[in-house]
């Protein structure tokens, strides 16, 4: 806020209060008969008008020094009292050399008295207060508002930076088993390395786009697990099988990015995936906007080391975008999770922290 520059309020309440306080001070000043002289009224109205605003701009200046240096909600007590102090001070001031100088070249007859001078001067003071009042209640009010947008962009820029680190847990062991994949298709197969490794590039094209985004529409995600699949179908043949049912009215719809190969990845890493034991992923829609990724359990006798980042990432995902339902399920035959979609409004999900649009990235 500029100490010169004044606001719309300020404005608005010396406009409506100084024609008032002007009269009063003429009739303090000159009693009845400045009524019955025309020119004394108009002279006299316009010069204390021009003192008026001299005046105004010294509180509004004095009142902008103080709010600059005194700016927090918790310092409103002593900013009052200083701006109210000062502004008695200026008024005081300001009148004594004005009725002084009237007295002194008896300006249509005027003769300074004492009590005229004070009661002018509480009589202004009190309209200063007033203006004060709003003045000061207008701060405070954009202040308070300041506080809460910051306190806000604080909050969201902590929910970024976790939403940033949650992005980031992506399990590099998928990416050293697929090297080791294609280090040994390339010596059997170069047919079959060379389509392992097309969809090894849209796999990772996809995990680096979206990556940086913080949602994708279920159609993106669904594209995507079908070439993870065909990556984890070329290591473990006949041993998995995905089977995805899901109606396409949900297509549209969005969950966090990454979601269904985190889920996939960690069925694979924590079951046993054999030709006698093949694992079966189902992913099928819900009635009530939900997604459920099912697998059939049946755990490693050695269980893999395990950092927990999958579930606890999904979850901690959701618990960010503030949607409820996420749930995970598990009974002795089988591991599913259920995940919220979000509506898509119009194409796009907006949150504070999510600045962009997922765009559509075929990949099949």
């Amino acid at each position: 806020m500029s100490v010169l520059k004044s606001t719309r309020t300020e404005w608005i309440s010396f406009l409506v209060l100084m024609p008032l306080i002007d009269v009063i001070t003429l009739y303090n000043m000159y009693g009845e008969r400045i009524w019955h002289d025309h020119k004394a009224l108009s002279i006299m109205f316009l010069l204390n008008y021009v003192v008026g605003i001299l005046t105004f701009f010294l509180n509004v200046f004095a009142m902008h020094k103080l709010q600059q240096a005194l700016p927090e909600l918790k310092q409103t007590v002593k900013r009052v009292i200083l701006i109210v102090l000062s502004h008695i001070f200026i008024t005081i001031a300001v009148f004594s050399v004005l009725f002084k100088f009237y007295d002194a070249i008896s300006l249509f007859g005027f003769k300074m008295d004492v009590q005229q001078l004070n009661l002018s001067v509480w009589v202004v003071i009190g309209m200063v207060m007033l203006s004060d009042t709003l003045w000061e209640s207008e701060f405070i009010y954009k202040k308070y508002k300041d506080s809460i947008i910051e306190k806000e962009a604080m909050q969201q820029l902590s929910l970024q930076q976790e939403f940033d680190a949650l992005k980031n847990q992506v399990n590099p062991h998928f990416l050293f088993n697929c090297f080791n994949t294609l280090s040994s298709l390339i010596s059997e197969d170069k047919k079959q390395a060379e389509n392992f490794l097309n969809e090894l590039s849209k796999v990772y094209r996809y995990l680096l786009r979206n990556n940086e985004d913080s949602l994708s529409t279920l159609q993106d995600e669904l594209n995507f697990i079908q070439s993870f699949y065909r990556l984890l179908k070329t290591r473990h043949g006949d041993a998995i099988q995905l089977q995805v049912e899901v109606d396409k009215k949900y297509y549209k719809y969005l969950l966090p990015s990454l979601s269904l190969q985190l889920l996939v990845e960690n069925a694979v890493k924590h079951n046993v995936v054999s030709k006698y034991q093949p694992l079966v992923i189902d992913i099928f829609s819900m009635e009530g906007n939900k997604l459920a990724v099912n697998n059939n359990l049946q755990p490693k006798k050695i269980k893999m080391p395990s950092n927990k980042i999958g579930l606890a990432n999904i979850q901690s995902k959701y618990e960010l975008l503030k949607q409820t339902g996420y749930e995970v399920l598990k009974d002795t035959r089988n591991f599913t999770v259920v995940l919220p979609l979000i509506w898509n409004n119009n194409g796009e999900m907006q949150f504070s922290f999510v600045q962009r649009n997922n765009e559509h990235l075929n990949i099949d």
